[in-house]
This record gives C-alpha cells, structure tokens and sequence, in this order.
C-alpha cells in the first residue's frame, strides 16, 4: 500500500472495506441489509416462471463445476459465480429492485445474489457477509456517485449509453468477494482493479427492446465474484485504475468524474439505508403517480372522470409518456410497467400488495378494456414543482377532473419506500410474502422471511434452504 496520504481512491476504498466488521456496524445498516436480502429474494422467488430465469439457468449450468451455491427455484447446486448469475438475473427482472437515487443504480439485484454466493461457498457466518455486503453497497453508490453530473442532473454513465447499475455492481462484488475470500486491502485492491477491466452493459433496451437488461445485474456479479477469485489466484489490477489516464472514468465517462464521491466521510456516512425500495412493480418514475391515484380513488367515481393530468419531472415524461398512444395502450403486461397512464388506471381501479402487485400487470389486463379505456383518459405533462425536486425524489401532481367539472388533486412529492417516506418491515414482509406465495407454500414463505429478517443470528444455510427446489428451474 502507498503511504499515508498517498494513497489513491483504489486503495482507500480496499483499505476501508478490509476494516469493515460486523460488530462495528451501525444498527440501521444492519437491518437495511437484512431487510433487502428479503425484498430480493422475494423478487427472485416471484422471478423464477420467466422464460429468461430458464435460460440463464441453462446457460449457468453448461459452465459446470462443484455445486458450491443455491440456485434459486432449483433443484441442483452451482458454482458460487454460477449460482449468482442466475439469482442475479432473477432480482432483476421483474423491475421490482430497489434504487438509489439520484444515480439510479440498483445496488442490491448484484450484491445480495453475490454475498450470498459467495457465503455460501466459503461457509461464512451471516454475520461477515452483512459486513462485506455494506462494504460493498459503499462502492457500488460511490462509484456510481462519481459519475454522476449534478450540474445535468444525470449520471454521465447513462448519457453516454452504459447501464451504471451493471458496472459499478460488478466493482462491488468484487470487493464482496474478495473480503469474504479472506483477501488484504491489497488483495481487494487487486480485486477491485481487475473488476474495472471487467463490468459492462447497455441500457439501448431501454429505448428499443429486448431482455439483455434482465442479466446485465446476474453479470456483474458473476464478473464481480471472477475478479476476486483471479485476484486470490494472484493476478494484480492497477491502482489508478479508477481515475487514471486510461482508468475506469475516463474508459466509462469520458473523464468526467468527482473523486470526491469515492472517499468523502467515507465510514462515517453509509449509503445503504437511504436506498429506495419499489413497492410496486413498475418504472421507479410511475410509483408517485401511483401513490397520488391510490390517494384519490376513493374520492371519485371513476365513471365520473372526464380527464387526468399526471405530471412528473419533465425529463421523465419521455420513458413514461411518450409515445402517447402506445403509453395508452401497451403491447403486453411487461410494456405496462413503463406507462404513466397504464400505471394511474391499475392504482384507480385497485390492487394487491401494497397497493399494486405483479397481478395488476398482467398481459390480460393490457387488453382490458376498463384499463385501457382509463388510460386513454390520462395526458402525462412536465410539471415545474417536480422539476424542482427531481432527480433526488420522481414526484407526481395527480389532477383528475370530473363531470361536475371538478379538480381532485394530490401531490406526492416523496417517494413511497425513501428515506423521507419509508416502508416498515412489516410492509416490506407483504411485498415478500406477495412475491413468494406466488411459487411457495405460504407457511414456507412466512418461514422464509422470518429467518431473513434474523438472519445475522442464524446460519446462511438456513436461511436459503426453502429459496431452492422451488419446482420451477430444473438444473439440466
């Protein structure tokens, strides 16, 4: 390691991660953690149906190898970067991981499946995986952090086309990994400059299709997982890999970047608790709309609305609004997720979970005339209150007119699940128990959950063993 004040960013955060213990943690990060392997093991549990949540399967079982890790809703065993591509693919495909905002990462589709893995493969108490997991949600929101332009109001990451979430989740898995695999701040320095040369993925699905995006978080931390092992193999990585010449922001940003971000009360602040949980699944930039339907349904008739005005941040209007007839009327259940009018129809009209579950987005309900003929009536419009907010919080003005020429408003201008606007824990068991009743029992589910949320006082083997065998994902 260099000497004291020398040290570049590499090595400050291997430096910071190799001191993370569980004892020293801070109580709410601790249960922030538990609190979101529930929500993704919930999601992955939900997931496992998907034709794509089969094809990653076989795709990671042809890869071989000692059966080290759980394969959620299988009924065999795969090696530890196996094991969390495949559950990593699950945590992210249905839309329903959690956020960080403003960079927009969903840190926890890449590191839970990962930590997880990984523990398992070591034979790791709980308890050191919740230590390297927080290590690990650090550099995932802090490398996102840095190359994010506050001036834009975006991250340069996405400008220029790269999907945050996927790249800087593989960094993080890596330093994951390597803590758990018993490296020194050197060796998870080494691990975290190999990951630099190894994290990838596009977000043009966004725009044009296609299911790639359901495995860009089960890469990372697969790649996350391979970095480490490569660095306790002995392979070395650059300690200027993150900010250096031909590094990382300049490979990845252009050289726009703010290494301020990367250490800045670096173990005194933690990002993990100010993360956004989705309670519903649906485009993060729909949920306020969604609370702000929910708030007013009871208080109009919908025979009697004549027209509905959702406004949001402006540069969001574009994902949710736009184009306006297909927005009305979506081609299936997955498209309805990414609609603003879809998404005020499915709250007016009711819902399950915690006011909207994955039942609400079904390819039935696409067609079905009462969505769509609701749908029709709604304009999605910029609103200069939510400007000013975004993109620290995707606020909504609702204005829904009736025949009686009637204005019913609400404003929610902070995000139901955020730290301004938080989801309990028993909330976040009915989002669990939504998901997971979908495939398991539901004594198993609630079984699940309660060893989840206690998880730093059991073995990890405990609490996975109802995730596998699920009936659904056959390894062959």
């Amino acid at each position: 390691m260099s000497a004291p004040g020398t040290q570049t960013p590499l090595q400050t955060l291997a430096a910071f991660s190799a001191g993370v213990t569980y004892d020293a943690l801070p109580k709410p990060v601790v249960e922030s953690f538990t609190h979101r392997v529930l929500d993704t093991l919930g999601i992955c549990i939900a997931a496992t149906a998907l034709d794509t949540s089969g094809m990653a399967t076989r795709v990671a079982t042809a890869w071989a190898g000692p059966g080290e890790a759980t394969v959620i809703g299988s009924s065999g065993r795969l090696p530890a970067p196996a094991a969390a591509f495949v559950n990593g693919v699950l945590a992210h495909s249905l839309d329903y991981d959690d956020t960080h905002l403003p960079s927009v990462l969903h840190p926890s589709a890449s590191i839970v499946p990962a930590a997880l893995a990984v523990g398992e493969s070591t034979g790791a108490s709980s308890r050191d995986v919740i230590a390297a997991a927080a290590a690990a949600y650090e550099v995932c929101i802090r490398t996102g952090m840095a190359g994010y332009d506050r001036a834009l109001g975006n991250s340069v990451f996405f400008e220029r086309g790269w999907h945050a979430t996927s790249i800087c989740g593989t960094l993080a898995c890596a330093v994951m990994a390597a803590k758990l695999y018993g490296l020194s701040a050197d060796g998870i320095g080494h691990a975290l400059g190999i990951a630099t040369s190894m994290g990838s993925g596009i977000i043009e699905g966004n725009r044009a299709g296609g299911s790639v995006k359901r495995m860009h978080c089960g890469w990372a931390a697969h790649a996350g997982i391979v970095a480490a092992q490569m660095a306790a193999a002995g392979f070395t990585g650059p300690v200027s890999a993150l900010e250096g010449r031909f590094g990382f922001y300049q490979a990845f940003c252009g050289g726009a970047f703010d290494l301020r971000e990367l250490t800045v009360g670096l173990g005194d602040t933690w990002c993990l608790p100010d993360i956004f949980y989705k309670p519903y699944p649906a485009n993060h930039f729909t949920h306020a709309g969604i609370d702000a339907a929910i708030r007013l349904r009871s208080s109009v008739a919908l025979a009697d609305i004549t027209g509905i005005e959702l406004g949001v941040p402006t540069p969001t209007v574009r994902t949710i609004g736009e184009p306006a007839d297909l927005k009305a009327r979506p081609q299936s259940g997955y498209h309805a997720q990414f609609s603003g009018p879809f998404t005020v129809a499915a709250a007016l009209l009711g819902g399950g979970g915690l006011g909207l579950s994955l039942d609400d987005f079904t390819d039935a309900h696409a067609r079905d005339p009462r969505y769509l003929d609701l749908a029709a009536k709604v304009r999605v419009v910029g609103n200069a209150d939510c400007d000013a907010v975004f993109p620290n919080q995707f606020p909504a003005v609702l204005r829904i007119t009736t025949r009686d020429g009637r204005v019913h408003e609400a404003r929610v201008m902070a995000n139901r699940g955020g730290p301004q606007n938080p989801l309990s824990v028993d909330e976040l068991t009915i989002k669990f128990l939504s998901n997971a009743t979908r495939v398991m029992a539901p004594d198993v589910a609630r079984a699940t959950a309660d060893a989840v949320i206690h998880m730093a006082d059991r073995p990890l083997g405990g609490v996975l063993q109802h995730t596998a065998r699920l009936g659904v994902l056959a390894v062959r």
